[in-house]
């Protein structure tokens, strides 16, 4: 049930079936009534026109649950519910100022992914949650694959491979990773596998499976496992039976490889040449992790690149091959003129840490700007990043890489990603007495960006956010508040109300904007999105005091309200002064398992994840984390897998900053 003081808007869709049946179905969007001036009912009911369209043709079943409502929520801890006739989504999908298209994209693919669920998840029910891929999985491809069907967001496939994968390829590493099909004791453990194993990775391995089987035979495949089960509650043994019927293949053989296993294979190309510089030989060498060695068949097409005389680097051959085992031959490319750069895993097609020949990453270190086909691009971009975190390429480096090639990268949500990635390899994988320079290299990117980017463009405004997010000098300081008080003006930028509290927010965290600068802003935005704004930079100021009061509100007291606890644990975690938060790593310790016990979960997990002295990276910090994990053996299994996992993202920082420092 929803209820309130809503802004409600209305429409209807309607289609004839081929048998003269027609289906009417009301739609409804609402959002909270101070969000009415931005709301684009329009954009979001062509979307869910468009997605139904699509799902009707290729699902052959009819949306079964009459009206079809979208409720954005305040304070929605989750980030979208597939309730029957009534998806409910978190109220920061509707956009109060200027966003990049790669904002729009996203909503467009959580709505896709909600109505997908109206036949994976409502329809059709896994029967416990160790089949929880059954929903999540199918809706998360199904939200990709239809995005590009039926949208104009038809490059989906790229942020598919840079954003969700990356997600997926995190989550697969961590001490928790589990199979796709888990083994779920309670629900916490439920709780818990709402993760990138379930979502991405298994959304992955359904991409690989379309190319496996065929896209015909999956599609035929999930329309007769809807008219079999509807309303009914299923188990994997469900679906492989339909699909071994549609595509003939053994699919006993694919789930337990893809399923019942954990862990990510890495791909890498070997390539022998002949005397006239042609290819006698290339092979695809497949690895597994110690902790979890499965060699897994994969479908991939491997891509070979080379420069033109214009200095573009472009596929000029490729090769659909099934690899198998520890190494596989490519005969097909046998005899193909020397590349400059061989991708294993050419279009995405399966799930795997791609990695690079020594020929092959030369290349990219001079020329990845020069790819033309912006997958491709994605695809490497990735794999450096998995590089990166495995500590096989210095993190300087990579930074580098982002501030000579990202001016070149025309998607935008790629480029959004590269910003994240290089300020995570600033913050978590740069050696310590590098990382001041690292930062000042990003900051000073970013703002020669910002000044010489296409007025106006979504680029420019990528460029200005990252700026906010690097600035850590008087001079940069000096520009953002000019630049709030309207002083300083760069074409084409707006600082409309959402970018005012970007830029103020690394004024905050250095000191520049006090309590008084904050209120007055405040002032301006007294709404709802105004006051979580207001909370993190309150919880941002660097200030003794000011981190004992949001310790104090978050952890000693249960009175924030959830926006307001997520708020202020981001103000809380700032990287720019980590001796701040250095006193609370000790008492971190101390009070999780009381957090745990006491609050809701999503608020616990909030905490325990948060809250985690991340930025205390040194050895002394990994071994108190052990500490704890040893003496709380008995504590819950969520939260222990919580604290596992960030013992690992640390001991992987530190294992990034050690490359970093040797290099």
């Amino acid at each position: 049930m929803v209820a309130g003081p809503y802004h409600y808007v209305t429409d209807t869709y309607e289609r004839e079936f081929e048998d003269g049946t027609r289906l009417r179905i009301p739609l409804g969007a609402m959002c909270r009534k101070g969000l009415a001036p931005h709301f684009d009912a329009d954009d979001v009911f062509l979307v869910t026109k468009q997605g139904l369209d699509f799902f009707h043709d290729h699902f052959d079943y009819p949306y079964p649950f009459g009206k079809y409502d979208q409720a954005f929520v305040p304070e929605y801890n989750l980030g979208a519910m597939e309730n029957p006739g009534m998806v409910t989504f978190r109220e920061e999908f509707i956009f109060r100022g200027k966003v990049t298209r790669a904002s729009y994209e996203g909503r467009a693919n959580v709505i896709l992914h909600e109505m997908a669920h109206m036949w994976f998840g409502d329809l059709v029910t896994m029967e416990w949650w160790d089949d929880l891929w059954l929903k999540e999985s199918f809706a998360d491809f199904m939200g990709a694959f239809s995005l590009v069907g039926a949208t104009r967001f038809t490059d989906g496939w790229i942020t598919f491979a840079n954003r969700r994968k990356a997600w997926a390829y995190r989550a697969d590493q961590l001490p928790s990773t589990h199979p796709i099909t888990a083994d779920i004791r309670d629900l916490q453990d439920a709780k818990l596998n709402f993760d990138g194993i379930t979502y991405a990775k298994g959304a992955s391995v359904l991409k690989q499976l379309v190319a496996y089987v065929g896209q015909d035979a999956f599609l035929e495949g999930a329309r007769r496992y809807f008219k079999r089960h509807a309303y009914g509650n299923t188990r994997l043994g469900d679906l492989l039976s339909v699909l071994e019927e549609t595509s003939g293949r053994d699919m006993g053989a694919w789930a337990r490889s893809w399923l019942r296993t954990a862990g990510v294979n890495s791909l890498t190309p070997q390539v022998l040449l002949t005397a006239d510089g042609r290819i006698d030989e290339l092979a695809v060498v497949q690895e597994a992790p110690e902790s979890h060695p499965e060699l897994r068949p994969h479908r991939v097409a491997v891509g070979l690149y080379r420069r033109t005389e214009s200095g573009a680097l472009e596929r000029y051959a490729q090769a659909e091959t099934d690899v198998e085992g520890a190494r596989t031959l490519v005969p097909e490319l046998a005899g193909a003129d020397a590349p400059e750069l061989v991708l294993v895993n050419d279009d995405d097609l399966t799930y795997c840490k791609t990695r690079f020949d020594t020929t092959s990453l030369a290349t990219l270190r001079e020329h990845l700007g020069a790819l033309t086909d912006p997958l491709a691009r994605a695809l490497c971009w990735s794999a450096l990043w998995n590089m990166t975190r495995d500590a096989l390429l210095p993190a300087r480096e990579f930074i580098g890489l982002v501030l000579r090639f990202a001016d070149r990268e025309t998607d935008i949500g790629v480029l959004q990603m590269l910003h994240a990635w290089a300020e995570s390899a600033a913050v978590h994988y740069t050696a310590p007495e590098l990382r001041e320079r690292a930062g000042r290299r990003l900051a000073e990117g970013a703002v020669a960006q910002l000044r010489t980017a296409e007025a106006g463009s979504e680029h420019q405004l990528a460029w200005a956010r990252f700026f906010a997010h690097t600035a850590g000098a008087p001079a940069d300081f000096e520009l953002l508040a000019s630049l709030l008080d309207g002083t300083t003006a760069i074409e084409g930028l707006e600082v409309d109300q959402e970018l005012r509290w970007a830029f103020l927010e690394p004024l905050a965290a250095h000191g520049v904007a006090d309590e008084k600068r904050l209120d007055e802003e405040l002032a301006r935005d007294d709404t709802a999105s105004g006051r979580r704004h207001h909370v993190r930079c309150l919880a941002a100021r660097p200030s003794a005091a000011v981190k004992a009061q949001c310790w104090a509100q978050v952890v000693e007291s249960d009175t924030l309200s959830n926006a307001l606890v997520e708020a202020t644990i981001a103000g809380f975690a700032q990287p720019s002064r980590r001796e701040l938060t250095a006193p609370y790593a000790e008492k971190y310790f101390a009070a999780i398992e009381r957090v745990w016990r006491e609050r809701s979960i999503q608020i616990a997990m909030h905490v325990v994840r948060g809250l985690f002295p991340s930025l205390q990276d040194s050895r002394e910090t990994l071994e108190a984390t052990d500490a704890w994990l040893a003496a709380h053996e008995d504590a819950a299994p969520a939260l222990r897998r919580l604290v596992l996992e960030a013992r690992d993202d640390l001991a992987r920082a530190l294992r990034g900053q050690e490359c970093d420092r040797a290099a």
